[in-house]
């Protein structure tokens, strides 16, 4: 009897039946596991296209996150308005001349070089001087559900003639108020291009703090971090732009170094006190001092 022979897929497994080396459940097994094989790699090849086309999605969708962000950003940095420029000009003159007489530091417990608080009063006097209603702003919030409990001091110019406009902000360390240590360099890319002096209205400062607070938000997503409560935009918002108390600070002339603002407390000594003239009343005897 001639032997049949099969050609085709599969023909290996169906001689080896044929010739009675393998059994019709070997045959079917090894039939099997191959088309299993086969279907496995071919899933495995699809989800790696389908996680690879979702990545590039991602990375796309991310570029155009921070390169429209930087636009904002920029664009609101240079819409600036004619008085915002005139006192920005006053500002920065003021601080070269305060940086020339030096800052007498008027706190209990003065720090090397000054400290901002006496910089703030002395930098508002000399905008007084200079011709601008410039006043010395604090601001406080208490804690809620979101973020916690704070203070910030900054300065204001008043322009508006009506009750409860808010004014010109002016801040001396706007870029260090939005630096993240674990930032990516996405972020600090566009806190790089925040200046450190910041004089702007309460429009233009909201309009950044929504740039750089959603681009902080992004960051940490990105990072799987969480954002930190005082790195929200409610809780920056409330450093500028929340309730604060006005302290005007009365204009005089600059002081030259070495004259501190505070009168000076009379030193009195025995030796110098003269009882008479003082109390003329006072019966005393001459008394001879032995040296």
């Amino acid at each position: 009897m001639e032997k049949m022979i099969v050609t085709g897929k599969n023909s290996d497994e169906i001689n080896k039946f044929l010739d009675g080396t393998a059994s019709f459940p070997e045959m079917m097994f090894e039939f099997l596991d191959e088309n299993l094989s086969n279907c496995v790699y071919r899933n495995k090849s699809n989800n790696n296209n389908n996680n690879t086309n979702i990545d590039l999605v991602e990375v796309e969708k991310n570029k155009i996150f921070w390169e429209t962000q930087e636009r904002l950003l920029q664009t609101t940095l240079y819409d600036i308005t004619t008085l915002e420029t005139r006192i920005q000009e006053a500002t920065k003159e003021a601080l070269r001349e305060i940086d020339l007489i030096g800052v007498q530091c008027g706190c209990w417990r003065p720090v090397t070089g000054g400290c901002l608080n006496c910089l703030q009063r002395e930098l508002s006097v000399h905008l007084q001087n200079k011709g601008f209603n410039c006043n010395l702003c604090k601001s406080k919030w208490k804690s809620s559900a979101e973020i916690p409990a704070g203070e910030h001091t900054f300065l204001e110019v008043i322009a508006a003639k009506t009750a409860g406009d808010k004014g010109v902000v002016i801040e001396l360390n706007f870029q260090a108020e939005f630096e993240m240590g674990k930032a990516n360099e996405n972020y600090n890319r566009l806190v790089r291009r925040l200046p450190d002096l910041f004089v702007g209205k309460a429009e233009r400062l909201k309009a950044l703090i929504k740039i750089l607070c959603s681009a902080a938000k992004k960051c940490m997503k990105e990072k799987k971090m969480h954002l930190a409560p005082w790195r929200r935009q409610k809780y920056m918002q409330a450093k500028w732009l929340g309730t604060y108390v006005r302290t005007t600070t009365a204009a005089v002339a600059p002081l030259p170094v070495g004259f501190p603002d505070r009168p000076q407390i009379p030193k009195v000594s025995m030796l110098t006190f003269d009882l008479r003239e003082n109390s003329p009343r006072l019966h005393y005897a001459a008394v001879e001092v032995a040296c």
